[in-house]
């Protein structure tokens, strides 16, 4: 299957993504990994993208869309693969589209993780990561630590990371109304569109996600 999963922060595309492609046998395919793997290959993509984001200017359309078009050219991802953070925008979707058909090949489905915006807030704004150890995360309703502001695990001190403040994530949820969402109804309008809550369980969204796009519905 090609895919392409959509949805707000905090909706769980990450974690979703990674047990969608395992369980369906194709790669995840991340805007942040390829840019991380042409950056540390210092590929010629990765040296271009690297200087924009030294500059801290936005990358391109043209040079995301060139990695993404190289790693699914790689052999793993004959039999489909998972799109995760592309298309960010309609111009990329329609980008995408092109590509494809120059391939010969198509999507087969947008599958569209919902969850309110309030609780979307929730999830991100109340993590806390361990000073000592970043690997160490915490939620101040979902997974307290046993002392409040202490890791369980080494004692450092918990705290909440500046692009995890709500102020931050509100802002991000406003991008990705007014950039993201919008490829929504383009992809709608093909009829590739799969919605599903976001809500629940991990294994519950996993096995719905699967569900939805065995059934097409």
């Amino acid at each position: 299957m090609r895919i392409v999963l959509v949805g707000p922060p905090g909706a769980g595309k990450g974690t979703q993504a990674t047990r969608l492609a395992e369980k369906l046998r194709i790669p995840h395919i991340s805007t942040g990994d390829l840019f991380r793997a042409n950056i540390s290959r210092q590929t010629e993509l990765g040296k271009l993208a690297k200087s924009y984001m030294d500059a801290g200017n936005l990358v391109p359309d043209e040079v995301t869309i060139a990695m993404a078009k190289d790693r699914m050219a790689q052999p793993d991802a004959e039999g489909g693969f998972l799109l995760d953070g592309f298309p960010r925008n309609v111009s990329q979707a329609e980008a995408l589209d092109e590509l494809l058909k120059t391939e010969g090949i198509k999507l087969d489905a947008v599958l569209d993780l919902e969850a309110p915006e309030d609780e979307v807030v929730k999830r991100i704004a109340g993590r806390r990561v361990c000073r000592k150890d970043s690997a160490h995360v915490f939620h101040v309703t979902y997974s307290p630590p046993q002392q409040d502001g202490v890791c369980d695990h080494c004692g450092g001190e918990l705290y909440q990371r500046d692009d995890d403040s709500e102020e931050t994530v509100r802002t991000r949820l406003e991008v990705y109304h007014t950039q993201t969402e919008p490829i929504i109804d383009y992809y709608r309008a093909q009829g590739l569109v799969v919605t599903i809550s976001a809500m629940g369980p991990v294994d519950e969204v996993t096995g719905r996600a699967l569900e939805a796009l065995k059934s097409g519905q």
